[in-house]
């Protein structure tokens, strides 16, 4: 890691498990940002640079499968455009939005400095909504507050680890964690 920063090394059972959820080799894996009430990662906080050299804005990358797929069926659902529209006519939802996008920015510098993908965010912050994962990623990751577009999008899901839990299937079939 470049960025001068001491952290633990992530635990290879969670890379194993995100490994897992994703169906390839997890790359630039910094740290679990949010871990499923089962206690498997569910977000992952990524180097702002892949180990292949490749620019890689999307910091808080959500992992588990049922919590991506329950994200899709809200995009499916037309919530990103709603959200979108809202952003042209409610200041105070902009002004919140724009923060997030800060914060998303500070946070990724912590992990250091990419000159390719300076001043992008992810998700379509800070003008629009162009990816639920990216916002409830970076909500799960710093918790309430800090996204309100991330915060809405959890609040409209479904607790996704109930009907499954994710540590159950991955007792049952290594496989299918997440």
């Amino acid at each position: 890691m470049t960025s001068g920063t001491d952290r633990p090394p992530v635990a290879q059972a969670d890379l194993d498990a995100v490994s897992r959820q994703l169906g390839r080799g997890a790359r630039g894996v910094v740290e679990v940002a949010h871990r499923c009430p089962c206690g498997v990662p569910d977000v992952v906080r990524t180097e702002p640079r892949l180990p292949d050299g490749t620019p890689f804005p999307t910091s808080f990358y959500a992992t588990c499968p049922r919590l991506t797929g329950a994200v899709s069926t809200l995009e499916s659902q037309g919530v990103m455009k709603e959200m979108t529209d809202r952003l042209v006519v409610d200041d105070d939802l902009r002004a919140r939005y724009e923060a997030a996008h800060a914060d998303y920015l500070a946070r990724r510098a912590e992990l250091g400095d990419v000159p390719e993908i300076a001043g992008v965010s992810a998700g379509g912050m800070p003008t629009r909504v162009k990816c639920l994962h990216v916002l409830v990623g970076h909500s799960l990751a710093a918790g309430p507050g800090v996204n309100p577009l991330g915060d809405e999008a959890l609040a409209l899901l479904a607790p996704w680890w109930e009907r499954h839990p994710c540590s159950a299937a991955a007792a049952e079939d290594p496989g299918d964690a997440g």
